[in-house]
């Protein structure tokens, strides 16, 4: 029978548990039976256990008993792969350093995510009777949230520092954060905020950084559901110095860009390669005087299939107050790399006049939509007659400069000189993009499902894990060994 612990007023208790599954009512119970404790690492058990030992003893031999063999079969292919990743990437290892009580459990619930696709923690019991799996046993829904409740901050902190010590080389790190929809009402950081998935439900934001090289998670964070894209680097910086990395390389979308954030990253001395709109003024003065050079055949790229130039640009900026601080800004320099993609150009141009399309409809049928008044005042000259009814013009130079965009891309960075090498570096953020949809689909966190707070940053861990796992699998130019 499977064994558990609990630690009750600071003594470390065993139990017996045994799970069975309701088919009329649709949900598992189970009981428990306390057999001893555990004293300095040794089980003692208690009086009415020693005496069901000494039972067993005395009876096993009686003339008359026949001992029954009993078999089973299990599934091991998908386990023992996951076991051969987590030994050749020291994820077992530090799972058992970091929670040497419940490492054989944390790495179960990771390998049912996985396996299961998108199955509930309710249906472990099911899969844990035909799998092999580290820990062995059954894990009713009672111990799952005691073991997510158990996993403390600590010991998540020095499992992602020991992780990163084990694989991380000097490599650039793509960073975004995605939104995770939520029913309860009792979790401090679940807010109303800025939904990617547009669902109409409150959330939480989660922050994740991958390796652009290994094409491996490295730390994640759990933000609340209001705060915006461009509110979460200063925060970042600050929290992943525990990691030891030194001078840090981030890849992030335009939705980081701020004067602020650019500040922060150069004050901290740290690298970037980051999207900028092509509206920014410094942008739109250097798109100005290369738009009608920039499409030659010197600047084409066959393998991206792009044309591509870059300038380098002076950054002011204020350091961070010191005894010795003047109050002067400094001039840092970094690269602006512009990209230009005709297919994009035309596909963009195409969209745009979809637009405009709707407006006017909208406008002629007197059926205009609230979110649509700045653009129906930019775009057109709005007049109504009594004979015609209403007149639209539209404002030719402003469609014009929207136009004249279309097909540029944009990147600054202060440590990468070669505009395609940036490129390709910023390009590994569809890996992180890749991973949230792991996480959302196949590891079944599109919502959470948890009640507290503290079985939410212990599911989040394991899912963590179970992310681990599953981005080794999908390397392009990995194979387990």
């Amino acid at each position: 029978m499977p064994r558990g612990t609990q630690v009750i007023k600071g003594v470390e208790y065993v139990y017996e548990y045994d799970s069975t599954w309701n088919p009329d009512k649709k949900y598992g119970t189970h009981t428990r039976n306390y057999i001893g404790k555990n004293i300095n690492g040794k089980f003692i058990p208690n009086k009415q256990f020693r005496l069901q030992l000494e039972l067993q003893e005395v009876t096993k031999n009686l003339p008359g008993q026949t001992e029954i063999d009993r078999s089973k079969r299990s599934y091991f292919g998908a386990t023992y792969l996951f076991d051969v990743i987590g030994k050749k990437m020291g994820i077992t290892q530090d799972l058992q350093n970091c929670f040497p009580n419940d490492w054989e459990q944390i790495l179960s619930i990771a390998y049912y995510l996985i396996l299961e696709d998108r199955n509930p923690l309710s249906r472990f019991p099911k899969w844990a009777s035909t799998h092999s799996h580290p820990f062995g046993f059954n894990i009713p829904s009672q111990r799952s949230s005691e073991l997510f409740a158990s996993i403390d901050e600590n010991s998540k902190q020095n499992f992602f520092l020991m992780q990163t010590e084990r694989r991380l080389e000097k490599e650039f790190l793509a960073y975004d954060t995605t939104s995770i929809s939520s029913y309860s009402k009792s979790l401090k950081q679940v807010k109303y905020g800025f939904n990617k998935d547009h669902d109409p439900l409150p959330q939480i934001n989660l922050a994740l950084l991958f390796g652009e090289e290994s094409r491996m998670p490295v730390y994640y964070r759990k933000l609340p559901g209001n705060i915006t894209d461009v509110k979460t680097v200063r925060n970042l910086l600050s929290e992943i110095e525990f990691l030891k990395l030194g001078k840090v390389s981030l890849v992030m979308d335009r939705g980081f860009y701020s004067e602020e954030n650019i500040n922060a990253l150069f004050n901290k001395n740290h690298k970037f390669i980051m999207a900028v709109k092509t509206s920014l003024k410094y942008v739109q003065k250097i798109l100005d005087g290369i738009r009608s050079t920039l499409v030659t055949r010197p600047n084409y790229s066959s393998k991206y299939r792009l044309y591509f130039t870059s300038t380098l640009v002076e950054w002011e900026y204020t350091p961070e107050k010191k005894r010795d601080y003047d109050g002067e800004t400094e001039v840092r320099n970094m690269y602006l790399h512009i990209f230009y993609n005709d297919q994009r150009a035309v596909d963009d141009k195409n969209d745009f006049n979809e637009l405009l399309d709707i407006l006017e409809k909208e406008l002629l049928t007197d059926s205009r939509k609230p979110e649509h008044e700045k653009l129906y005042s930019k775009y057109y000259q709005i007049q109504t007659t009594p004979e015609i009814g209403i007149v639209l013009t539209p404002k030719q130079e402003a469609i014009e400069n929207a136009e004249k965009n279309y097909g540029f891309f944009t990147l600054i960075s202060n440590g990468v000189q070669d505009p395609l090498d940036a490129l390709e570096k910023y390009r590994t953020k569809d890996f992180v993009e890749k991973a949230f949809g792991n996480l959302k689909e196949r590891l079944n966190m599109r919502r959470t499902s948890v009640s507290s707070a503290e079985n939410l940053e212990g599911k989040l861990f394991i899912q963590f894990v179970a992310l681990i796992f599953m981005s080794y699998c999908t390397r392009p130019d990995r194979m387990v060994e």
